[in-house]
């Protein structure tokens, strides 16, 4: 997908009238989409088979339009909520779903656009997706040795610093063979990145721990939508065959 700032910009223009920024945002962002709607229904759909892929995609376009920045919700993360709110409905019309299964999420979705606000509904929604989200990456964080508190000891105070490592860790997040070092051994493949990042070992070392936590972030970015919104990361390479 597109780095933050273009995504809101593409957005904006969109809501100003653009119907071609619309066509073409909605035919990149089809592959979006796809995952958004195969997590919720937990099996692999296909295009012009499935409704609920199409169901996915109306919901989508419904995103651009009533999106709002100033609600602090990351574009994206706002048109998952607002794919997963319609799914949940045609499954409900469907009798697909058992009825206590979807419970208080299900009714919060069905009285929104009456007794309680989309506003309300989407707020809740939100902040409960930020708070599993911050969790699952502590977790995930952990399991490479590395705290929310490291990143506020070792995170760079020089943004020349700082714009380094993020490239060092946007390089180890598009090249295969380095990411699979570093989920394999659990460390940071010093030699290869000092090669294709050009930076010395010493400065890699001092911030591996940083390194690490941003590749993670970079590679995993469409599940942690808020987290990578926040820091505005370099977007991950999403055209042609990630580097070898």
């Amino acid at each position: 997908m597109f780095p933050v700032q273009d995504l809101d910009n593409t957005v904006k223009k969109i809501k100003q009238g653009d119907q071609l920024a619309r066509e073409d945002f909605l035919e990149s962002s089809k592959p979006f989409i796809f995952r958004a709607a195969c997590k919720f229904c937990k099996r692999v759909l296909d295009w012009g088979r499935d409704d609920e892929l199409a169901i996915a995609l109306i919901a989508f376009n419904e995103a651009i339009d009533r999106y709002r920045e100033d609600r602090g919700v990351p574009f994206l993360a706002f048109a998952r909520l607002v794919i997963v709110s319609r799914l949940k409905d045609y499954y409900r019309r469907e009798n697909r779903v058992d009825a206590d299964e979807l419970s208080l999420q299900a009714d919060s979705r069905n009285n929104l656009e009456c007794a309680r606000s989309w506003e309300a509904y989407l707020e809740e929604e939100a902040s409960r997706e930020r708070e599993e989200e911050i969790k699952e990456y502590e977790v995930l964080l952990s399991s490479y040795g590395v705290t929310f508190e490291d990143l506020v000891k070792c995170s760079p105070r020089h943004r020349d610093t700082r714009q380094s490592l993020l490239q060092a860790a946007r390089e180890l997040a598009n090249r295969n063979q380095l990411l699979s070092e570093l989920k394999a051994k659990r460390k940071l493949p010093l030699m290869d990145l000092e090669k294709v990042t050009g930076l010395s070992r010493k400065t890699l070392e001092r911030g591996r721990k940083y390194i690490i936590a941003m590749a993670l972030l970079i590679n995993k970015r469409e599940e942690y939508l808020y987290l990578s919104s926040y820091l505005i990361l370099p977007s991950p390479a999403e055209k042609g065959v990630p580097k070898k």
